[in-house]
């Protein structure tokens, strides 16, 4: 398969539409991470992505016949922008089949080259059958967004340029998501220069390529991320995974907040704005950097898209602090009694860089506020746990608390003691109209909604969080309920975070086996 692949890659046909991007020096980025750091500029397409590479390679190479009866894929974005415009260069009908859920950025970017756009479902893989039934009907081509031999050639042309540009790298970190940049670009690396190391970037809720290269089979993901979009495949292809495990040397992961600390770090250096899954090649190599203290190595990271939804730029900006490290959230609990507020920041958060600060009395002895303080490095946060255990205030770090950060920071406050068997669930909703009206309509009226919080993002999916009222007994009918509306959800009925600010006061506010530590990064001090 390697061998068959290089060779096409040597062959491949993309710089009629596609440019030779530069491997762009990264000069602020080296002196700090002291390793000669290089950015290829995949964002420099004309689609503002590295797709355009795979799908004119496949195109092109239609025969006659074919192209007259035009091409189809199934995309949520830039594969889709690709397919498109290599069939107006070709002068080729196109259609592109997108979930309805595409935010609609997505589908002006596919329709300004021409190409007809047909929506259907909520999720890609109901995108991608509909996809495969129209190309029966019209009888089109099928371009795969990665597990076609063409297109992984298209794609290996990013890897034929790095070392070009740059013989003498020694290491390359790839975007992962079904694996056709991967694929293409280790199979060439490795084949010419194997002393290269060629290390696969996956998010930890889309780590479908990881898991499968870690148990030597392809994993099917039941839920994927709704953050990085544009790697977010619950399987990879067969043809990719054959060739990452024969060429790819490791794997990481990277959280939502260091991808985004990564956007913020590209801005500053390039000053253009990467997608979440442009920033995931130097996530991992900044998280990798630090793993295996890499000092003088030449590297080379791939902004591999900017096809970035502006609506989405305030929830990197929020998570860009706490993902560099430079920022710890803290649930901190508040005896309520006259000048407790004060006292706290007198003896506690003086001089303290003060990100954020969420407080509401509740009207009970015990009180609980979510603060948020800045750092200059990780080393700081055992200093700021001395402070607050040395001051007697009992505490737990929620910097690693997914649901405080999405949505209590925006509802400390919200007691509702009148809610009794409150159970708790966080929901990806898909972004179309009557989204909310579908769940409210399959849901039975048998359980009574007490909250509901939902911040758009600008993403295919927006994040939800309901709480129901629930009797013990009634739970797995209830759940059963939950599944028939097909909306992924999680039960965060034990979260600290929603047990602190948001449930009715509870046992541990009355100092009886308050809290069980979620992570070791949580610690409880002396309490009053």
């Amino acid at each position: 398969m390697e061998y068959e692949l290089l060779k096409e890659i040597l062959k491949a046909r993309v710089y009629d539409v596609a440019k030779h991007t530069p491997l762009e020096p990264a000069p602020g980025l080296s002196l700090e991470w002291k390793n000669e750091i290089r950015i290829k500029r995949e964002d420099l397409q004309p689609i503002f992505s590295f797709k355009i590479r795979g799908a004119y390679n496949k195109i092109a190479q239609l025969s006659p016949e074919d192209r007259a009866r035009g091409v189809i894929c199934a995309s949520a974005g830039n594969h889709g922008q690709g397919v498109a415009l290599a069939a107006k260069a070709m002068g080729i009908p196109a259609w592109i089949v997108m979930p309805t859920t595409t935010p609609e950025i997505k589908v002006k970017a596919v329709a300004r080259f021409g190409a007809e756009i047909i929506l259907a479902g909520d999720h890609y893989s109901q995108a991608w059958d509909r996809c495969q039934s129209l190309a029966v009907e019209l009888g089109a081509t099928m371009v795969h967004p990665f597990d076609d031999l063409l297109v992984m050639a298209g794609q290996g042309t990013v890897g034929k340029e790095l070392v070009e540009d740059w013989p003498d790298l020694d290491y390359v970190f790839i975007p992962v998501g079904g694996g056709g940049l991967i694929a293409g670009v280790a199979a060439y690396i490795k084949s010419l220069y194997p002393k290269v190391k060629v290390i696969g970037v996956e998010p930890y809720d889309s780590d479908a390529m990881t898991r499968s290269f870690e148990e030597g089979q392809r994993v099917s993901l039941e839920t994927v991320g709704v953050f990085a979009d544009g790697v977010a495949v619950r399987e990879v292809g067969v043809h990719t995974f054959r060739v990452v495990q024969d060429s790819v040397d490791a794997f990481i992961r990277v959280t939502t907040d260091e991808i985004c600390s990564a956007i913020h770090d590209l801005y500053r250096e390039t000053r253009t704005i990467a997608e979440p899954a442009g920033a995931l090649s130097w996530a991992g190599a900044k998280a990798y950097i630090q793993q295996h203290a890499l000092r003088g190595k030449r590297i080379v990271t791939i902004n591999s898209g900017a096809n970035m939804n502006f609506q989405r730029l305030q929830f990197a900006a929020g998570r860009a602090l706490t993902g560099a490290g430079l920022e710890s959230i803290f649930a901190i609990r508040l005896h309520e009694r006259k000048g407790a507020l004060k006292d706290f920041c007198t003896r506690v958060i003086r001089g303290q860089n003060i990100t954020e600060f969420n407080y509401r009395s509740n009207g009970t002895q015990q009180a609980y506020i979510l603060l948020g303080i800045g750092t200059q490095d990780r080393e700081e946060v055992p200093q700021l746990y001395q402070v607050l255990s040395e001051q007697g205030y009992w505490f737990q770090d929620m910097t690693d608390n997914e649901l405080a950060k999405e949505h209590i920071r925006h509802m400390v406050g919200g007691l509702a003691p009148q809610s009794f068997h409150e159970e708790l669930y966080s929901f990806a909703f898909p972004e179309r109209p009557g989204a909310l009206a579908n769940f409210l309509a399959v849901m039975s009226e048998r359980w009574n909604i007490s909250l509901f919080h939902y911040r758009s993002q600008g993403a295919d999916f927006g994040r939800v969080l309901i709480a129901f009222e629930v009797q013990g007994y009634e739970h797995h009918d209830f759940e059963d309920s939950l599944r028939q509306v097909g909306y992924s959800f999680v039960r965060e009925t034990e979260n600290p975070a929603f047990k602190l600010f948001l449930q009715t006061p509870w046992q541990g506010a009355s100092g009886h086996d308050a809290l069980t530590p979620s992570s070791a990064r949580s610690q409880e001090a002396p309490r009053l």
